[in-house]
C-alpha cells in the first residue's frame, strides 16, 4: 500500500488498521484520549442531528456513530473499509460499504451528515464535500472534521516519527492532508454556509499523556471548557459545521 490516496490504497490501510483499530479505544479504555475525542465529537453532532437523520460517512468501527445513535431518530454509516464496517455491523449499526466521493444514498436522504478523520485522507475532498451536501436536506447541517496544522497535534504529526497501526504499516502509508480554519472557508460547497465550529485537542500534545488518571482528568476537563472558546481554531481536529440552504444560521459563523 502507498499514501496515493486511492479508494484502493485506502482500503487496504483501513482494513490493516481495523485489527488493531480499538486497542486503546472504546470500552478498551474509557474515558482516555480517543474516548474523549468520540465524546466532544458525538456532542458537537448531537447540537444539530437529536431527533433527526443522521449519516456518518467514515463510520470506521461504529464507536462515534454508536454514540450518535442514541439521540438520532435514524443513524446510518458508510465506510470504504470492509474489515472496518464487520466490526460496526457486530454493534447492531446500520452501515454500509461506499466511497466519499459517491456515497451510495440519494439526494437529500439525512438531515445531518457528518465526517469524523476521514476527509483528511481524501485527496479529492471538494467532491467529498459536494457529496455529503448532495445527501443533506435543504436546511439541515454538513459537519465535516478537518486535521489542522494550526495545533500541537499538527506540529507533533509534521516532525514526530509515524505510528504504526499494524504489522509493517503505518500512518506514513495513508494519504494525509491538513487544512487550516482560514483554508476550510474556501472549501465549503456551494449553497452551504459555515455557521459554527468546534475544536478538538486543543491543549493535549500527545495522547500518551491522558494514560496516567491525574493528567487524564485535568486534560479532559481542559479540552471539554476549550472546545466551543476562541481558541477553538487551534484544534488539532477541527470540525466545522455548515448549514445548507437559506435558513437562518444558528449561531455566529466560527473562524
Amino acid at each position: 500500500m502507498d499514501a496515493s490516496g486511492t479508494e484502493e490504497s485506502n482500503r487496504r490501510y483501513y482494513d490493516a488498521f481495523s485489527k488493531r483499530y480499538e486497542d486503546r479505544r472504546g470500552s478498551n479504555d474509557p474515558g482516555g484520549y480517543h474516548d474523549l475525542l468520540d465524546e466532544l465529537e458525538a456532542d458537537f453532532v448531537q447540537r444539530f442531528a437529536a431527533g433527526r437523520d443522521a449519516l456518518e460517512v467514515g463510520c470506521g468501527t461504529g464507536l462515534v456513530l454508536e454514540r450518535i445513535a442514541r439521540f438520532a431518530r435514524t443513524a446510518c454509516g458508510v465506510d470504504l473499509s470492509p474489515g472496518m464496517l464487520e466490526k460496526a455491523r457486530e454493534r447492531g449499526l446500520d452501515v454500509v460499504q461506499g466511497s466519499a466521493t459517491e456515497l451510495p444514498f440519494g439526494d437529500e436522504s439525512f438531515d445531518v451528515t457528518c465526517s469524523f478523520k476521514v476527509l483528511a485522507h481524501v485527496p479529492d475532498i471538494a467532491t467529498a464535500l459536494r457529496e455529503m451536501a448532495r445527501v443533506t436536506r435543504v436546511g439541515g447541517f454538513v459537519l465535516a472534521e478537518f486535521y489542522n496544522p494550526m495545533s500541537l497535534r499538527g506540529l507533533v504529526k509534521r516532525f514526530g516519527p509515524a505510528r504504526s497501526v499494524a504489522h509493517d504499516t503505518h500512518e506514513s502509508q495513508v494519504y494525509t492532508r491538513f487544512d487550516s480554519p482560514r483554508a476550510v472557508r474556501e472549501l465549503v460547497p456551494d449553497g452551504c454556509r459555515l455557521v459554527d465550529a468546534r475544536g478538538v485537542r486543543i491543549v493535549t500534545p500527545t495522547a500518551a499523556l491522558m494514560r496516567p488518571a491525574p493528567l487524564r482528568l485535568a486534560l479532559r476537563a481542559a479540552e471539554r471548557a476549550l472546545c466551543d472558546s476562541p481558541l477553538r481554531v487551534f484544534g488539532g481536529f477541527y470540525v466545522a459545521a455548515m448549514q445548507k440552504g437559506d435558513r437562518p444560521r444558528l449561531r455566529v459563523s466560527a473562524s
